[in-house]
């Protein structure tokens, strides 16, 4: 229906109060849907006549439209109930359980089932919840209370609760003002015209000559007009009724949709006021504008805002190069691979510290969260996906838990002070970690945050209070108390899962945009008056919104259904897209990532490259593949300062691309990190004799073919079959080896081999049983005869400035600060006759090893034993993790079983047998649900998981 037919509603409801009409009044008000006469409601509540109450409900909202529909109609038909009870009717209630309770026990069994049982009760009022309920009268009355603040919140109750401020008689004005146009249209004019008809227009018999018009009125005796609408009236003001226009993107601030004048009315209250110099800006109409359907506002703030979103003229203007204050040029961009890092699953999120500009905060599908210090090569720290406090997770979640669900991360960010990490997970939870600066995250908060999957995570400051903004599959937004977990807004529209967020702010006024993956883009500010802005994003499916650093442009990039991806600056002033970025040159299946960087040029990951264009001109400016090894859709993150660009890799990593500037700046911190209070100790006795541990070999016999310790091993199919975590910087002074990269070195001279002896390794009560490189290639771990393990790295010198296994550099032995060593269980075992095992996590992060005793998992970062588990016997003979799920390992059987744990939920999935005597070797595929062993009785297996 139009805005006047609409109005024209209005009019009437005026006009047939003033007539008395009261039925016809309220019958009005329910079929067109337009105003919710909470009066007439409050009324029909209090006299309990709860049929005609769920029937002037009706033409509003039904009972399954959203939580706040159900929940009020739930109220009502719970005090129905009750009165039922209390008048020991006992058929009524339960007729009013089965045709009007049943219909919640599908969202809340438990609660029907409490309610069914209050029909065992002589008084309902023995259940202690219910034993403060007093007459009827008090506790409709409360109720009231109640229904009010979930019908105030409720979006479809939105632009429903105020009637338009009328002057008396409007509709009646009006027709008098058309009598007498048709009167002065009259060719013939007739003083004092008797009008009998409003079913005709009106015309004036023919006199004896012309006449001047006289004004029209219908008789005052026709019909008696009261001097106000009180009864609907006394809701207030109407705000002006202007559409939600879609182009209307700045102007979401100036164009609410009508509520009701108690803005925080909802359930969960927000404890963050909201200023009114933003409400004030929404109610101030003037003069529409040239667009259709939008109504523009001002006030001094608002124009100083609007000057603000207007950055740029919009694309009919004509305008001419101005010299910029910096000059620019491609060589400004990132583009050389600098390193290349191993995660160890894939990389999800990636996000810079705001403050530490070569620090990278990493996120991966396998629900681990990682910190890397870019400059040192090194993870400073590594957080597995676990559940803090599963007891305050909402059943559906722990049900989900339950079937073995994987948790991958949806987004991890910093804070724009850097010292809180927030995480949004692929179902239900979010995660908030303080960062003090020193190597570790400190768990602050764990929140149950959305039904689904957790899409995005931004932190805001509405009144410079932080906050955290997460939206989901439950399509809702939600505005979090970091401190307390409080919920403080929850934005209900969207009619589709939301994909993003976009917290910003102009001047004093806080929003937020949000999309959908319906394409659809709303804008809202820290209220409960809804959404300011509907408008459909080009492609209409998944997209991104960002500004650019400074905050004066805003661009999106997102991809339709169809695999057409778009890249598009707004004009904000006029909601409109202002230009169209050229250079997707494939469809895609999934959603192009992008981000802004220097206020300058922007980046996106398409056709596994790196594309780059300058944010003046919509032709590409150029591109990168990053020497290779890209997905198709690689995932991008500037640093602050625009010198690093982060990309993520096939093989479930990511670069880390440079421009000059940022590779002197990873050198610097590379540098700083070798001072004496980092640098382990090399042990006393190589001080002593001043010589290197490092001793030519005799002869040797046998050839040996593999890859040299000073090359790099090759890549197959795309895979590093080392896992290596960095590679060597792509500089022109390192480029020394004239080897072609990946090549096969083949070793056929015995002075190539180098014996290392290994520092702080002479203890002679223990022997090395066990030996490992790190996935890394950085370092060995030793598993000793006395359940205790070592690791040694190599330094990053120049020497050997990759920093790898090398027999030309002696590694040293590192401990962390607190001087802890892993050491297994070994309580009452027989070490002579144990079998030690070890296993390292693909990402390096978690060792586990056992000597005959309990399973021990450690970090690899702190020495620290997370957990022990699988108490002998039998006892553990081999172990292995999962390549791609830390929680999930093998564990061979001194009895010839394989185990299959969960550490996560600490409990033995399946039990493998097939071998007859103990488990020799585990090995999972890194491609198959396959695993193999081997047992001594000289056997392998193939096991194929299901």
């Amino acid at each position: 229906m139009s805005s006047l037919s609409r109005e024209l509603v209005f009019l009437i409801l005026q006009f047939l109060e003033e007539e008395k009409f009261k039925e016809s009044v309220h019958r009005l008000e329910k079929e067109s849907g337009f105003f919710f006469n909470m009066k007439y409601f409050e009324e029909k509540v209090q006299a309990g006549e709860w049929d005609e109450v769920e029937k002037y409900l009706s033409g509003f909202t039904k009972v399954d439209d959203n939580r706040y529909s159900m929940k009020i109609f739930f109220e009502i038909r719970k005090q129905k109930y009750l009165e039922a009870l209390d008048r020991q009717d006992k058929s009524k209630a339960v007729e009013i359980l089965v045709s009007d309770l049943k219909v919640f026990s599908t969202f809340n069994e438990e609660l029907y089932k409490e309610i069914t049982q209050l029909l065992t009760l002589n008084n309902f009022r023995e259940n202690e919840q219910l034993s403060k309920y007093g007459d009827t009268k008090t506790a409709r009355s409360i109720m009231l209370v109640e229904l009010k603040k979930l019908v105030e919140a409720n979006p479809l109750f939105r632009d429903k609760l105020a009637f338009p401020t009328l002057k008396s008689s409007r509709l009646r004005t009006l027709i008098n003002q058309s009598l007498n146009w048709q009167h002065q249209l009259c060719k013939n004019p007739r003083p004092n015209p008797d009008i009998k008809t409003l079913f005709t227009d009106h015309t004036c018999t023919p006199p004896n000559g012309p006449l001047a018009p006289t004004p029209v009125n219908l008789p005052v005796a026709a019909v008696a007009k009261p001097a106000a609408y009180t009864p609907l009236g006394a809701h207030g003001p109407f705000p002006p009724t202007a559409a939600a226009n879609a182009g209307a993107l700045a102007g979401w601030m100036a164009n609410p949709s009508a509520s009701s004048s108690v803005q925080a009315a909802v359930v969960t209250a927000s404890s963050i006021p909201v200023p009114q110099n933003q409400v004030s800006v929404l109610k101030r109409p003037r003069t529409p504008p040239s667009v259709p359907g939008m109504v523009d506002y001002q006030n001094p703030d608002h124009e100083q805002l609007m000057k603000r979103l207007r950055p740029a003229p919009s694309v009919e203007e004509v305008t001419y190069p101005t010299p910029r204050q910096q000059a620019w040029s491609s060589d400004d961009l990132p583009r050389t691979v600098a390193l290349a890092m191993h995660q160890g699953s894939m990389v999800t999120s990636l996000d810079f510290h705001p403050l530490h500009h070569t620090m990278l905060l990493v996120g991966s599908a396998n629900g681990e969260i990682t910190l890397w210090e870019l400059g040192m090569r090194e993870r400073l720290v590594s957080k597995p996906f676990k559940i803090w406090e599963m007891s305050k997770c909402s059943l559906p979640f722990q049900a989900l838990m339950a079937n073995e669900t994987s948790i991958s991360v949806s987004r991890v960010t910093w804070n724009p002070d850097g010292n809180f990490v927030g995480v949004a997970f692929s179902k239900h939870l979010i995660h908030l970690y303080a960062y003090p600066g020193s190597n570790d995250l400190i768990q602050r908060l764990e929140i149950d945050a959305h039904i689904g999957g957790v899409n995005d995570l931004a932190f805001a400051y509405p009144n410079k209070q932080m906050c955290i903004v997460t939206c989901g599959d439950d399509k809702l937004i939600k505005v979090w108390d970091p401190m307390t977990g409080q919920k403080l807004f929850n934005f209900e529209g969207h009619d589709a899962p939301v994909y993003s967020i976009c917290p910003h702010h102009k001047e004093n006024i806080q929003f937020i945009f949000s999309t959908a993956v319906d394409g659809k883009i709303k804008a809202w500010l820290y209220d409960n008056m809804g959404s300011r802005v509907d408008y459909d994003a080009p492609g209409h499916w998944c997209t991104t919104m960002l500004y650019s650093a400074d905050g004066s442009r805003l661009f999106s990039c997102g991809t339709s259904k169809d695999g057409e991806s778009f890249l598009v600056e707004w004009n904000e002033s006029e909601g409109a897209i202002k230009r169209t970025y050229m250079g997707f040159r494939k469809k895609s299946a999934g959603v192009v990532s992008f981000d802004t960087t220097q206020n300058h040029f922007l980046a996106a990951g398409e056709d596994s490259q790196i594309k780059f264009w300058d944010m003046d001109n919509i032709n590409l400016l150029t591109f990168t593949d990053a020497e290779g090894g890209l997905p198709s859709l690689p995932r991008v993150r500037f640093n602050k300062e625009g010198n690093l660009l982060a990309v993520t890799t096939a093989d479930n990593g990511f670069k880390i691309l440079t421009n000059s500037v940022g590779l002197r700046s990873l050198r610097a911190v590379e540098t700083s990190a070798f001072d004496p209070l980092r640098t382990p100790n090399i042990s006393a006795a190589i001080k002593a004799s001043g010589s290197s541990a490092v001793v030519n070999a005799g002869p040797v016999s046998c050839k040996v073919e593999r890859s040299s310790p000073v090359r790099p091993s090759p890549i197959l199919n795309g895979v590093d079959p080392l896992g290596r975590s960095v590679e060597k910087p792509r500089v022109a002074d390192d480029a020394t080896d004239k080897t072609k990269p990946w090549q096969l070195a083949e070793i056929v001279d015995p002075g190539q081999c180098r014996l290392v002896t290994l520092p702080d390794s002479t203890d002679s009560s223990s022997k090395v049983v066990r030996l490992l490189y790190t996935n890394s290639a950085v370092g060995i771990l030793a598993l000793g005869s006395n359940g205790v393990q070592r690791l040694w790295k190599w330094p990053r010198n120049e020497q050997n400035p990759s920093g790898k296994a090398t027999g030309s550099v002696v590694p040293q032995h590192w401990q962390p600060n607190s001087g802890l060593l892993m050491t297994n269980d070994v309580t009452g075992v027989n070490l002579e006759e144990s079998v030690p095992c070890i296993a390292l996590s693909k990402n390096d992060s978690y060792v586990m090893s056992a000597t005959g005793g309990k399973v021990s998992l450690f970090n690899m970062m702190t020495f620290k034993v997370m957990t022990t588990f699988m108490s002998p016997p039998p006892a553990s003979t081999f172990l292995a993790f999962h390549p791609q799920d830390n929680n999930i390992i093998a564990i061979g059987m001194e009895d010839s079983t394989i185990h299959i744990y969960n550490v996560r939920v600490d409990e033995v999935k399946s039990k493998l047998k097939g071998h007859e005597k103990r488990i020799t070797g585990l090995a999972f595929s890194t491609s198959l649900n396959i695993l193999v062993s081997s047992g001594a009785d000289a056997q392998a297996t193939v096991c194929v998981e299901h």
